[in-house]
């Protein structure tokens, strides 16, 4: 059983295929966006998911082989919620439309997000079936509780995200969009001192205070970019255990997933590792791959799969 995956996000153009074993190809690039830019518009996005998904649905293809596809799975959403929605999706689930009919299978939906925690989820370690999810990303800070196929929002940011603080730093400073693995590079150079103190409300973190702090320091130049670029790193995996510490005294669950683009970052695993042990929060953390980590359908694919089992069951 094969499930071809799609997902169309504000990041990049993916296509995977999936089957009962786990990921057998993934195809993706990155959507196009100019020196300086932090994004693209979504009408731009849009446009540049319908030119980049042909050839990654050729490779996907051209991967297999000749083996047959039995289904076709597609982000159509951000997240659960009904009102989740984002113009970039719909050139996804165009696609996914379509290519189910030539195919003659069926069309599957799921969210962006449940495939960043499969894909996470997929060789991650973790057994439980009650864990929290961490998705951190330049779209989404949210911490889940998931329970099964249930899934329950605990918390998140009230204002920017983990990635997009990341990535305005990383612009600021001269560094291309998504500036992620640039601004890793400089934080390894670097020495945080925890200038950036963690903002929470609630259950809920703040990050915008922290970029308004950064821009001061780089309009004022007295601070070496490395150094800029630990405290930011610093101020993230701080931030993300405080988040993950409360869920914990709320929930009772000690297991957390981390997943979403930012968690791709070996430096930000480490100072979480590292943290969590010597504050001693009690934490057992569990990652995927990280080339599965940012923005991809091979999650998308593996939740058809697991669909496709469960109808066959």
């Amino acid at each position: 059983m094969i499930v071809l995956g799609i997902d169309t996000s504000c990041y990049t153009t993916s296509v995977a295929a999936a089957d009962e074993a786990g990921v057998i190809c993934s195809h993706r690039k990155l959507l196009p966006v100019q020196q300086g830019a932090r994004g693209l518009r979504q009408s731009e996005a849009v446009f540049a998911h319908i030119k980049q998904l042909p050839d990654l649905y050729d490779q996907a293809m051209e991967s297999l082989a000749g083996r047959p596809v039995d289904a076709v799975c597609v982000s159509a959403s951000p997240r659960d919620d009904e009102a989740s929605y984002m113009p970039v999706f719909l050139s996804g689930l165009s696609f996914a439309r379509v290519a189910a009919a030539s195919l003659k299978v069926p069309l599957l939906t799921t969210t962006h997000q449940r495939g960043h925690v499969r894909a996470a989820l997929q060789d991650s370690g973790l057994r439980a079936s009650d864990y929290l999810a961490l998705h951190l990303s330049g779209g989404t800070t949210e911490v889940l509780h998931m329970r099964g196929d249930q899934l329950k929002l605990i918390s998140g940011t009230r204002d920017l995200h983990a990635g997009q603080l990341i990535d305005r730093v990383g612009v600021a400073l001269g560094l291309s969009f998504p500036a992620g693995p640039y601004l890793e590079k400089l934080a390894m150079n670097g020495e945080a001192h925890s200038l950036l103190p963690v903002s929470m409300e609630g259950l809920d973190c703040h990050f915008s205070g922290a970029e308004a702090r950064v821009g001061q320091w780089i309009k004022e130049g007295k601070m070496p970019p490395e150094e800029i670029a630990a405290e930011v790193f610093s101020l993230v995996a701080r931030t993300v255990l405080r988040l993950l510490t409360a869920a914990k005294e709320q929930t009772g669950v000690s297991d957390a997933l981390i997943t979403g683009g930012v968690a791709s970052s070996q430096l930000l695993r480490d100072l979480l590792g590292e943290i969590n042990r010597k504050r001693r929060l009690g934490l057992r953390l569990y990652f995927g791959q990280r080339q599965f980590a940012g923005d991809n359908a091979a999650g998308v694919a593996l939740i058809g799969c697991d669909r496709m089992r469960e109808e066959k069951a």
